[in-house]
């Protein structure tokens, strides 16, 4: 049963119509208020930016892939944990139902600062609202948007959203391999700062797949299009150290650099060209990239799990993906920067074909000029010693995903002023 007062909700692949639309009363002060940091694209410059008159937009400042996950319980809450790249003000989340086939009903949610564990910084946990209203009911297949929440969110916070939700049926919607440990809890917790009733650690997030901040219209932000180095296999758990993480901490140490939001848009197991462990690239391209507020560039580092596969993937066809995805993020007003695929002799599906395979791959994103810039992960990781290899000290320990120190290296490479064009 629809929430009265509750706004209606739009499919996946309309979600960025309505990210700027929705501005409903809230608490006096949001999460985060006071603790933003200085600086370009931080929740002080932003506010700065506005007593000045200069106009703001909104640039997602969190992202996480949505997937299809199995059924949940109709009666719990979820307490999730997601760090923030932009700082700015009236952070707002979105929630999906992308992949359920019954509707969910949000009875309530809140949105507040992590101190440890499960628990919240004092005072910090307010009510999101939706339309007004405490509670939205999300149909089978569409998102929405919670209003705005009056106050400033720091770059680098640990922002805690709380979801109490009923009547789910089904297949839920979330995102399977978090890196982060989130808690859920049996019954209605959301407005709880404590972490005593919070006694079930998941290693998911659930129906959350965005956050977004009002900040100067100057400021964007890059999602990285990814498989499971993207989304952080093999890096430190609990720390945020996939390479996308790396890169948001050059990016807020930078000064002047206009991209300063990073949405992560990895999914372990990913291809470009069919679906499995969630939708291809191509199929997703519109929910996780495109729909996304305050975007200007796309980095786009996929094809292994398509070459391993052994499927018969061709170097033709996977760089006809690319161009799909290149073309289409263009024609959005995007940058498009290409990474090159990693080497991953060692891992148990590594034969002489898929290399040839990875090396003609490698080759057309350096020298077609389709990209609007190319960073060579390739070059970056790969053995002196061996050049089908991954390094060893980058070396996660299975031949194919980094470590910490390879995430790291990751992110270090890629050139900053290559994430602005001239689109």
């Amino acid at each position: 049963m629809a929430v009265c007062g509750a706004p209606t909700a739009v499919p996946a692949a309309r979600a960025a119509q309505t990210a700027g639309s929705a501005q409903g009363s809230g608490p006096a002060q949001a999460a985060g208020s006071g603790s933003a940091e200085s600086g370009p694209g931080s929740a002080q410059a932003a506010r700065a930016a506005h007593t000045a008159g200069r106009s703001t937009h909104t640039v997602v400042t969190w992202g996480a892939s949505a997937e299809r996950q199995g059924a949940g319980p109709a009666d719990r809450s979820y307490r999730l944990i997601v760090r923030t790249s932009v700082g700015g003000t009236d952070p707002r989340i979105r929630l999906s139902n992308a992949f359920g086939d019954h509707p969910v009903t949000f009875a309530s949610a809140y949105a507040g600062l992590r101190k440890q564990g499960a628990e919240l910084v004092r005072g910090s946990n307010r009510r999101l609202t939706f339309g007004g209203a405490a509670s939205v009911t999300v149909p089978a297949g569409e998102t929405v948007f919670s209003d705005a929440l009056p106050g400033g969110l720091a770059a680098g916070s640990d922002l805690v959203v709380s979801l109490y939700v009923t009547g789910a049926r089904g297949p839920t919607t979330g995102h399977g391999m978090a890196m982060q440990t989130n808690y859920a809890a049996a019954g209605d917790h959301a407005a709880e700062e404590g972490a005593a009733n919070w006694t079930d650690p998941t290693g998911s997030w659930y129906w959350l797949d965005a956050v977004s901040v009002e900040t100067s219209a100057r400021t964007g932000a890059v999602v990285t299009l990814g498989d499971s180095i993207t989304d952080g296999w093999a890096s430190s758990t609990d720390r945020n150290r996939r390479w996308p993480d790396y890169l948001s901490q050059r990016l807020r140490a930078t000064p002047g650099s206009r991209v300063k939001g990073v949405a992560n848009e990895g999914i372990s197991g990913n291809k470009v060209l069919a679906d499995g462990a969630g939708e291809s690239a191509l199929n997703r391209l519109e929910r996780d990239v495109l729909s996304l507020p305050g975007v200007s560039t796309v980095f786009l580092f996929e094809g292994i799990n398509d070459i391993k596969a052994h499927s018969g993937v061709t170097v033709d066809d996977l760089t006809a993906g690319y161009r799909q995805i290149i073309d289409r993020a263009h024609a959005a007003g995007k940058c498009v920067v290409g990474a090159t695929v990693m080497p991953f002799k060692g891992w148990y599906e590594y034969d002489a074909e898929s290399e040839a395979v990875r090396r003609g791959v490698n080759d057309w994103i350096r020298n077609s000029g389709a990209f609007d810039a190319v960073t060579d992960f390739d070059r970056i990781t790969r053995s002196p010693y061996d050049q089908q290899r991954i390094m060893p000290f980058f070396d996660g320990g299975d031949h194919l995903h980094p470590n910490d120190k390879g995430m790291q290296a990751m992110a270090d490479a890629v050139d900053l002023s290559a994430l602005h064009c001239a689109r």
